[in-house]
Order: structure tokens, then C-alpha cells, then sequence
């Protein structure tokens, strides 16, 4: 596979999974990381209803997106560069937001049978 390098002044990344995947953590700490790089951003972390849905269902999804770059930052952003996606139902609920053309980085542990149908998916996202 042959390296595609592009050089961005602003990217706008989400990260989603099940309430308690650590969403939030992981995106505290790129936040933190992107700030020590220097770069300016602005975060909006995305919590679902207190009342914790079951996993991998649509209802109990967490996001955390950043917007970081090298010129100023004003908003947490519109739409996403690239979605982290934990699990199909991270992935179906927040796929809508990614730009065209944008990229997908999933976990594919989680897109077992189960989760598949919890997201109510008749076919696998990835492969199809």
C-alpha cells in the first residue's frame, strides 16, 4: 500500500464508542498532547443520557471531537476529517458527520455479529 502524506492546517477528529469505553479519557489526552504541540483547538465532548443504555446499542454512544490546527481555532468544528469509531453503533450514529472522502478508523472487534445487530446493520459496514 503505497504512504498518502498530506499537509493540513486544520483537522477535525471524533472519537466514538460505548458510554465507558473511555471516549472521553482518550480525548482529553489528545487534547492535552495537540496542546503541547503548540496547536490551537477547541474540544466538545459529546455524553449520552445518564441513564447508561445497554453496550453496543445506538442509544449509548460517546464522542469526544477536536478541532486542532496551526491557525486559530474558533469552534469545535461542524464536521469531522476523520472518525474513530469503537463499534458499529459508534460508527452508524456518527457517520453522517464525517466529510466526504474523509477517514474511517475503526476497531473491528467491534463489529462482531452482535454488535451488528444491536446497530441494526443487516450487513457488515466494513465489508460491504
Amino acid at each position: 500500500m503505497e504512504k498518502i502524506e498530506k499537509k493540513l492546517k486544520e483537522v477535525t477528529i471524533r472519537f466514538a464508542g460505548d458510554s465507558g469505553d473511555g471516549m472521553q479519557i482518550t480525548g482529553t489526552q489528545f487534547t492535552n498532547t495537540t496542546a503541547m504541540m503548540g496547536n490551537d483547538l477547541s474540544t466538545f465532548p459529546d455524553y449520552p443520557a445518564e441513564i447508561r443504555a445497554p453496550q453496543g446499542t445506538l442509544f449509548g454512544v460517546s464522542g469526544f471531537q477536536i478541532h486542532f490546527g496551526s491557525t486559530e481555532i474558533n469552534t469545535p468544528g461542524d464536521n469531522c476529517d476523520v472518525l474513530v469509531a469503537m463499534n458499529a453503533a459508534a460508527l452508524k450514529v456518527n457517520l453522517r458527520g464525517l466529510i466526504p472522502g474523509g477517514a474511517i478508523i475503526a476497531n473491528t472487534d467491534g463489529f462482531n455479529d452482535k454488535n451488528l445487530k444491536l446497530a441494526k446493520y443487516a450487513t457488515n459496514p466494513l465489508k460491504d
